[in-house]
This record gives C-alpha cells, structure tokens and sequence, in this order.
C-alpha cells in the first residue's frame, strides 16, 4: 500500500463557519495530495464543505446522484465566485444497474433577444470591458436547476428538500473565506467596480472597501431564503414562480428587458448520448456537443495514442513537444467545426475517427514547432467553473462541471435574491459569422469534459475539472498519468499542468524540469511560467475504483479541493 493510502482517517482540518468534517472527511496532506478511501461512497470536490454535503447524503442512504445535487448546490454557496443556480453545466452519470451512462446538459441559452451581431467590442482584450463578460447584456438563461432537477427526476432516490439542507445552512450561517478565495476576490477587484451589483458585492466581499481576507466570515441570508422557497416549490419557483419575477424585474429596470419571464419559462436540460472513445483499451465516456470537451479530449488522445509516451518518460523534452504539437491541431479543430449541433452541423464521427486522428498525427515535426490549421474530419464521416466527482457503494458514478463563467459571472445580482448570474454570453464568438456566434435559444461552446472511464467494460475512473479550455488539456494529462504511467489518482492530480490552445506560447506551471524547457525552446516553442500549483489551470477532482471494492477519491491542491468517504 502507498503512503497516501495509508493516511487514511487522518483528520481535514478545515476552517468553517457551517459545518466540521468528521475524521473519516479525507485528509490533506503536506506535500499537496488530497486522498481518501472507502467503500461505502466518496465524494471529491472544490471545497471541503461540499464533499461533507454529498457524503452526509449518502450516509442517510442516498445515491451518488443525490449526492451530487447536495454537492453542487453547496458548492453554489462555499465557491460562490464559480458556480450556483445563477450558472449551468453538464453531468455524465453511470449507473451501475443500466451498465451505461448518460449525459444531461444543463448549459445556459442566449435569450431571444440574441443576435450574431449583438456585440461590438470583439477588439477589447480585458474581461471589464466586454459588454458581454460584466453587466446584463453577458447573462445567459440559467440552466443549473433545471439540470439538477432533471438528474434527480431521473436517477435520485432521496426527497428533493433533503437535499438543500447543507446549502441552506452555510449560506445563513456562512463561511469562512479562504486563501483562494480571498485571492479570486481581490483579483476580481478591478472587474466589479464596473458590475451592476457594485453595491451587494460590497457588502458580501468587501471590508471596509477592501476585498475580505482569509478568515473573514461570508454569508448570503438572500440566498438562504431563495433555496428554501426552491426546495419547498421545485426548479419552477426559479423558472416561472416567485423567483423568475424577481429576476425578470431585475432586467426590466435596469437591463432592458435583455431576459424575459418568456426566455426563463422556455429553459430546459436536454438529456444527451454520451460520445465514447478508446485509448490503450480503455474506454472514455464524455460529452458530446454543445461542449467541445469531450469531443476534443479524445481527439487529442487518438492523436497521442500512436506514440509510446512511456518510453519518451513523462515531462521529458520530447514528451511535452508531441503533446503540445498535438493539443494545436485539435483546438484549430475545435475553433473551425464546433457549435451547438440545433444551430450547426458538427462533424462528431469524423473527429473521432483514429484514421483521421492518425493523418493529424502525420502533421507533426518531431524538430519544430509549428503553427496548426484546421483538418478535413467529414471525410472520416459515418452515418471556467467546478467540478466535482461522486461514486457510491452501488458503483454508480457522477462527475459535474458546473460554471457561471468568468469568477463572480456578470456581476448581476437580482434584487433580494442573492443570486449571483452567470456571464456565458462571453463564451459565445463576438464574430457575427462564426458557427459560435449568438443566436436565440442557443447554446454557447463550453470546453466542459468530466468522464468516466471503463476497463474490461467496468467502471474505472470518474473525473472532471474547471478552467476554461485548459479543461481539455488538463484532462488529457490527467486520462496519460495514469493510463501510460500508472500513477495513482493522487499524483496524477498533482502532476504539473502545460497547455498550448493553438496559440503562440504554451503556459507551464512551474515545476517543470529547465533542461526540458529549454530543450522546447531549441525547437522553436515560447514559454510562460505560471505559479507552481496555479488554479489558472483547474481544480481536478476524481473518484477511482479499486480492487476489493473499494473507492479512492482525488482532490485537487490548485484550488480548496478535498474529498470525503467512508
């Protein structure tokens, strides 16, 4: 047994105004790893008082699927500044007794008052300035209840109320900021002078005019009482009730009516095919579009498949130079083909064809980097955010990353109702002519990828993380650590990060060896240095199944990351 494994039961010691993990709530140890075992169910998640929500589910007898809605719903109210009901997502969800695995797609929509030529200020590089990223013009339709409710409707075993408690209770009781948090704030500082709700922010972030620091006490009695009224009444309160009017007036006032009651009552969670790949035997179960994800991920990893990472070692010069030559040709392919397939036609069997991923591969110069354009998928044709992971005694699984965008969304709070709103109209293209540019009813592109993967057709792995198009990438890697290196759930978390977006630098955590990077530089690539566990590249968390039935989770050090189990 390994070292981490054998800290089992040591105590999480987590600051927290609403509720205290047990000794059994995961461990968190010195050199950044964040592992538990158990048989009974494991929660791993962005914040340790999530995890809590969605193990004490379980305990009183829940699924995996209730306690992935107890989950997200914390999580809505612990990591306020990237996700809540405000924001939406996707879901993959294995249930064991089915043998398969399902995908519901909770993704925001553009409101009927959409158009491709809504935004003018393509040229406008920061986040404040985009009228689409900060003010009432970048909200999309929220999908996040109409989501949960549909994975419960579905698949949850529990009431509906008795998911909400944990939620509601650190929302009135509050929590205690952390380093993380206190970091996102004052890094968001600039950003929300310019927000529409300047003033509640203020007054839920600020102190003494100065964002809140570690330690500080948060709390959001307003929203307390809007999750107690959704638990009593359901997802319509939010989408046709008492709650739909209070944010519908909130843009009738001071929005221009940018979303109506109309827009609001017409949401719904799509329940979607999951796509499927395999690499080195294992199968990878993912999103299909409107996220380009899990499209993309497995692209990327027909690509890789026809070299033997192991024998180039892991990070070595040669190792990362493939990889990120590789990750450029399917996000040029991402830019070029993807949207959402009611509005474009997506080319999704001739991606994910290993022929055409081989003639990518073809494109490669094992001594230079190079720039990467679109290739020709339809003739391979055939008929930023969190995330969390939960599996339960049964063997089903969950993995959700959910988002309201941008840290802290739109910076629109709905008066009264302490919803913070997302800002997705910013992932749409502000070019007019592109497949991703705004539309009524449409949904924007998401990078969003959580899996789960089988081996000899059983469930293996189920695993999924934040950060924008990083997501993609930080989820190739973490797919490579532990299929071509045989890395436990733990490292192959903590292994450093790298990504290149088809753009002219590929960013690097810091802990990569020198000679490797200069050896990248000598073939042309440019590097950037990011922090040496920088949340710029995601929060991964995942649950893994072992031998014996037992269950290891994984959180990720980037961000508060922390598991539960028992």
């Amino acid at each position: 047994m390994t070292a981490s494994l054998r800290w089992l039961g040591v105590l999480l010691l987590v600051g927290s105004a609403c509720v205290g993990l047990g000794a059994d709530g995961g461990i968190a140890l010195r050199d950044g790893k964040r592992e538990t075992v158990g048989t009974n169910g494991v929660v791993a998640a962005a914040h340790p008082l999530a995890a809590q929500a969605g193990l004490e589910i379980l305990r009183r007898g829940g699924n995996a699927v209730d306690a992935a809605v107890a989950t997200a719903l914390t999580l809505g109210v612990v990591e306020p500044n990237a996700s809540g009901i405000g924001g939406g997502g996707f879901a993959i969800v294995y249930m064991a007794a089915e043998k398969r695995a399902w995908v519901v797609d909770f993704r925001e929509t553009a409101p009927a008052k959409a158009r491709p030529d809504t935004y003018q200020s393509k040229d406008r590089q920061h986040a404040k300035e985009r009228s689409s990223a900060t003010g009432f013009q970048a909200v999309a339709v929220p999908g996040e209840l109409r989501g949960l409710e549909l994975l419960h409707r579905k698949f949850g075993s529990r009431q509906w109320a008795d998911l909400f408690q944990s939620a509601i209770h650190c929302a009135e009781a509050g929590i205690t900021v952390s380093e993380t948090l206190s970091r996102i704030v004052s890094d968001e500082f600039d950003r929300m002078q310019n927000a529409p709700a300047l003033p509640w922010l203020q007054n839920n972030f600020f102190k003494d005019g100065l964002p809140v620091q570690a330690g500080d006490t948060v709390r959001n009695p307003e929203l307390a009482v809007t999750l107690r009224k959704i638990a009593g009444g359901g997802a319509d309160v939010f989408y046709r009730g008492e709650i739909a009017a209070a944010i519908t007036s909130e843009f009738e006032r001071k929005g221009k009516g940018w979303i109506t009651k109309e827009d609001l009552a017409a949401y719904q969670a799509v329940l979607r095919e999951p796509i499927e790949g395999n690499y080195r035997g294992y199968t990878i179960v993912t999103l299909p579009p409107p996220s380009s994800g899990g499209l993309t991920l497995i692209e990327l990893l027909n690509i890789l498949e026809g070299y033997d990472l192991a024998r180039l070692g892991q990070n070595s010069a040669d190792y990362l130079h493939r990889v990120i030559e590789a990750q450029k040709l399917v996000f040029a392919d991402r830019a070029r083909f993807m949207a959402d397939p009611a509005f474009a036609k997506v080319p999704v069997s001739g991606l994910l064809n290993k022929k055409y991923a081989a003639e990518r591969r073809g494109l490669i110069d094992l001594q230079h980097s190079r720039k990467a354009g679109p290739g020709t998928p339809s003739k391979y044709e055939s008929g930023s955010t969190t995330s969390f992971s939960v599996a339960d005694r049964n063997g089903n699984l969950v993995s959700i990353t959910q988002t309201i965008n941008h840290f802290m969304g739109a910076g629109v709070v709905p008066e009264g109702t302490g919803i913070l709103l997302n800002d997705e109209m910013d992932d749409f293209d502000l070019e007019p002519a592109s497949l991703n540019s705004p539309a009524a009813g449409k949904r924007p592109l998401s990078s969003i990828a959580p899996i789960v993967m089988l081996k000899d057709g059983k469930p293996f792995l189920t695993a999924g993380t934040p950060g924008a198009n990083r997501i993609i990438t930080a989820m190739a890697n973490l797919v490579i650590n532990v299929v071509d290196f045989q890395q436990e759930l733990g490292p192959a978390i903590v292994a450093p990060r790298f990504h290149n977006g088809n753009v002219t630098q590929t960013d690097f955590e810091s802990r990569f060896a020198p000679e490797a990077l200069k050896a990248l530089e000598a073939l042309g690539h440019k590097i950037n240095i990011k922090g040496e566990f920088d949340f710029y590249f995601g929060g991964a968390q995942g649950v893994m199944l072992l031998p014996g039935g037992r269950l290891l989770g994984g959180a990720d050090p980037r961000r508060d990351g922390a598991v539960a189990g028992y």
